[in-house]
């Protein structure tokens, strides 16, 4: 396994080609240059308010893998894609299986951090404001603490191979993605009030989260 340190725009990054000529499961350290809101494969562009977004200064694009909008503000998360090419031994048939061996290392840096953590291994959840927010919900290969979604995980699969996408906040803010959502203000105030609770943060320790899960991916993809 590789690790690449990539910056730039995010709908460039996005629609980086993944080549599985050799057969390598590779990191992107991905660090975007503005802000942005990254909304699902299934999401309509229509669920932001363009005004809203463009007084905050914050652009919006679409990836390919599914879930609920994320919020993305450079130095404040750690975005890491992981990529796993058909006939890693990484690789798995099993859509939420395939997740667990990455949730794993994700569950042991925590470890390292001195932090328990538990690994997610059922079904995508259903809450009200989960189809909306990707930290309102909880999925196959996430990690929590206490009980809130600390790692978020989206998965893109073609014939090439599985392309994981994870995100870790500094601080769980959901206003980041509410405020940009074509809501009432009834609405907006209700899902802050219920997505607090959702899913924590892992505080000034980013870096650190960082330094510990590369290393435990580096090891755990070693192998091909």
């Amino acid at each position: 396994m590789r690790l690449e340190q990539v910056s730039g725009p995010t709908a460039d990054f996005l629609d980086r080609p993944f080549s599985a000529e050799p057969a390598e499961a590779a990191i992107w350290q991905f660090e975007p240059e503005r802000p942005v809101l990254v909304l699902g494969s299934s999401q309509n562009e229509s669920l932001v308010d363009d005004t809203l977004a463009s007084a905050a200064a914050v652009e919006v694009v679409r990836r390919r893998s599914g879930g609920g909008a994320v919020s993305v503000v450079p130095g404040h998360c750690l975005w890491l894609d992981v990529l796993v090419p058909r006939g890693h031994v990484r690789w798995s048939d099993d859509v939420r299986r395939a997740t667990y061996w990455l949730g794993e290392a994700w569950q042991a840096a925590r470890d390292d951090l001195g932090i328990e953590s538990r690994l997610h291994r059922g079904g995508l959840g259903k809450t009200e404001w989960g189809r909306l927010v990707c930290f309102g919900d909880i999925g196959p290969g996430e990690v929590l603490v206490d009980g809130r979604k600390l790692v978020g995980v989206a998965q893109r699969r073609t014939r090439e191979g599985a392309r994981f996408q994870c995100i870790v906040y500094d601080r769980w803010r959901p206003r980041d993605v509410l405020d940009l959502l074509v809501l009432s203000d009834a609405d907006r105030e209700r899902a802050a009030t219920e997505l607090a609770g959702a899913a924590a943060g892992v505080g000034g320790r980013l870096l650190d989260l960082r330094d510990a899960v590369v290393a435990r991916l580096l090891d755990s993809g070693s192998m091909h």
